[in-house]
């Protein structure tokens, strides 16, 4: 009672928003501008090395680099007001680099990608309750995720901690990873708003697009966090759009976040994304990070004498970041961190990414390995992807791990368990490939043998190719030509060329797997689990099949004479899978895809229709598992719009189903028109939204984008 007479904004009676209110009318103007931004001392970022220098170092230096600039994440508190130091993390693969040098250990989890890829809302409230668990376990009080921007290309240096190229599979995942982070009264940022699509000249380039296109895929998933996630703050982009600094964009920030969408929470700027004061606090970017390199007192105050910026301004932007405080009871709680329980979230861990790997090739069904049928097992491989887990997801997001399970370790635990004696050895492939000649002795010589190969991408650079770096690719070729009992297994951070595709009988995707990586592959390989996993972004058989092939207005972008590199995603719609289907290309794998140690069937296909463009569409099916062994797979639902420059498919639902051998279930995937995702719906100009058009709705169903057997049609008069 005493604290609420002292600090009458601690009264619980009152709303989140009210309380925040009073405190900021408490506040001096000097308080309330050293609230608006982080704790870091300043740093001239264009110091740093340049995207091409950083693609040149190694996982190890990049690192180094990272720990220098991230010793403080937080606003510093004010005592006097109760106000505590606001402690932030990033995300969204695991706790990150958080408040302090050197962050704390966490759970290294399997990248986003790996997550999207097991098509499993209940897999993403599972892996975003890890990582709330330990954000507050931590005293954090700010986890930078979910990030859901777009996979628009497979070399982008952040596709690992995004999930897709589709907006509504990015979309319905982290919705999930948000419920579950906020209920651990943690603040979940999504990220990074808007089209951050590319490393390369992140700080300077200009995104075009038409509106249509903002928003039926980039912004879909930005809406869905806000509508179905409650999610509490967004993070801003590096880049312009259409001209403007996302951190600017009165059009992204207000007009659609706030008025369209009904935001309420607050937006911070990604580290020296802010590039100016009053400019950035009229459009609606609210907290500045890392430092003051703009909203200091200097700045602010000739902002508000000159009048191009009003103290209402600012005290809005402080009221909307302490009500989401306030809102998650974070003023109250002391900071007092706690201890992870490391081999209970290694454990869910090792669940999660044995359900989110997918089978890409299995011939004459070599997989499942027989755990007792080698005497001998070499695991071949680079260093990173052989001599201990491929932790994987360079940058900010980079998580220290509590302890790594390595894929001799883990291999040699999981044969154990099995009774197996196998001998697990392991053989490290030279960066040059100079001791390509006695890695082929030591396949020539074992009755097993394991490629491991892939890419660790990081934040900060684009892959200047889609091919694995490091001249993998001729390795793995020429490795598979010596033993024909060899599985590659696949770490990849994106979707990579496999130009040795036809050599393999058989190609585990295990993607960076984090912590418990030696298991998870082990329980794959043997057969302890069922592979279950789809790619959430297509594989492609050539470079030159890709959007931006011959096209560089797509990709890196041009120098139109603005003096900054312009991209124009003059694709449209035709984007991910959308655009090969468009096309009429083939990929090597396609969205969607992924096998399994047993077979499916699909039958009793219908659908109830709905003809005024507002009931639910209800699609029904029946899923028999027709095989020897328990398994998982991915019914998919996609809809063709009839609307000119529409893509021929767009994912609308879908469903995990388990099933035992011989067991049946029928599935019932609702599409419903008026859900947050548009499922039916097309972005009208001039009713400046979206519109289910009348026509006929082609409804596809099947396992993959590629493998749709059945077609109903919906009527909308």
């Amino acid at each position: 009672m005493e604290m609420n007479k002292q600090f009458p904004w601690m009264d619980k009676s009152l709303s989140p928003r009210e309380r925040a209110e009073k405190l900021v009318a408490a506040m001096t103007l000097e308080q309330k501008i050293a609230q608006l931004h982080g704790a870091m001392n300043t740093i001239n970022i264009y110091d740093m090395p340049s995207m091409d220098e950083m693609s040149e170092m190694s996982p190890e230096e990049q690192d180094q680099l990272m720990a220098q600039i991230q010793v403080q994440r937080h606003v510093k508190g004010i005592e006097e007001l109760g106000i505590p130091r606001f402690r932030i993390t990033n995300g969204p693969v695991g706790v990150g680099m958080g408040d302090g040098h050197p962050s704390p250990p966490a759970t290294a989890l399997p990248m986003t990608i790996g997550l999207a890829a097991g098509f499993d809302p209940e897999l993403a409230r599972e892996y975003g309750d890890i990582i709330g668990s330990e954000t507050a376990t931590l005293g954090q009080h700010v986890l930078e995720g979910p990030g859901v921007c777009l996979h628009r290309t497979p070399i982008a240096g952040r596709n690992f901690e995004y999930f897709s190229e589709d907006p509504y599979l990015s979309g319905v995942m982290g919705v999930e990873v948000t419920k579950a982070i906020q209920e651990h009264d943690v603040i979940a940022m999504g990220k990074h708003y808007a089209v951050n699509d590319q490393e390369y000249e992140r700080f300077r380039t200009s995104v075009e697009l038409d509106e249509h296109v903002l928003r039926e895929l980039y912004l879909l998933p930005f809406e869905m966090l806000v509508k179905d996630g409650d999610i509490a703050a967004m993070m801003s982009a590096y880049n312009r759009v259409r001209g403007v600094y996302a951190t600017e964009s009165r059009y992204l920030l207000n007009d659609i976040l706030r008025d369209e969408w009904g935001f309420q929470g607050y937006v911070q700027s990604d580290f020296w994304s802010c590039r100016s004061a009053a400019a950035s606090l009229n459009a609606g970017m609210d907290h500045e990070m890392p430092d003051a390199k703009w909203l200091n007192e200097t700045n602010v105050k000739n902002a508000l004498q000159d009048t191009s910026l009003e103290i209402e301004t600012v005290d809005r932007a402080l009221v909307r970041r302490y009500t989401q405080m306030f809102r998650f009871n974070q003023f109250e709680r002391p900071y007092n961190p706690g201890e992870i329980d490391a081999k209970g979230h290694g454990a869910r861990s090792r669940k999660i990414g044995s359900q989110t790997a997918v089978l890409l090739k299995n011939e004459d069904e070599m997989l499942p390995l027989d755990p007792k049928a080698y005497g001998s097992i070499v695991i071949i491989g680079q260093s990173e992807f052989v001599d201990d887990a491929c932790n994987g997801g360079g940058g900010s997001s980079k998580v220290t791990p509590l302890y790594t399970v390595p894929p001799v370790e883990g291999m040699q635990n999981v044969l154990q368990g099995l009774g197996s004696d196998s001998k697990v050895s392991k053989f490290t492939v030279a960066k040059d490939l100079s001791n390509l000649k006695e890695a082929k002795a030591a396949a020539a010589g074992a009755d097993m043998v394991i490629i491991m190969a892939g890419l660790v991408a990081s934040e900060g650079f684009d892959l200047p190719n889609p091919n694995m770096l490091n001249d993998q690719n001729r390795m793995v070729d020429e490795l598979l030509d010596i033993n024909p009992q060899t599985v590659v297994v696949m770490k990849d951070s994106s979707p990579v060329m496999m130009p040795w595709i036809s050599k393999a009988k058989a190609v585990l995707e295990a993607w960076n797997q984090g912590t418990e990586d030696g298991h998870v592959v082990a329980d794959l390989l043997f057969g302890v689990v069922n592979p279950s996993g789809k790619v959430p972004t297509t594989y492609a058989a050539s470079e030159d099949d890709l959007l931006y092939a011959g096209r560089p207005e797509r990709y890196p972008g041009t120098d139109e004479g603005n003096g900054f590199p312009v991209i124009r995603y003059s694709e449209g719609l035709n984007m991910g899978y959308r655009w090969f289907q468009s096309q009429g290309i083939k990929p090597l794998f396609p969205f969607g895809y992924g096998l399994s140690y047993t077979s499916f069937e699909l039958s009793g296909f219908s659908v109830t229709p709905s003809t005024d463009g507002k009931s639910p569409v209800t699609v029904n099916v029946t899923v028999t598992n027709t095989g020897k062994v328990a398994g998982a797979e991915v019914v998919q639902v996609y809809l063709g719009i009839p609307v000119q420059g529409q893509p021929p498919k767009r994912l609308v639902g879908f469903q995990k189903v388990y099933l035992e051998p011989n067991e049946s279930r029928e599935v019932t995937i609702t599409i419903d028109p008026t859900a947050t995702s548009h499922p039916m719906g097309v972005w009208d100009y001039y009713e400046r939204n979206f519109v289910v058009r009348p026509g006929e709705y082609t409804v596809y169903v099947g396992t993959s984008s590629e493998d749709t057997p059945f077609k109903g049609t919906v009527v909308v008069d």
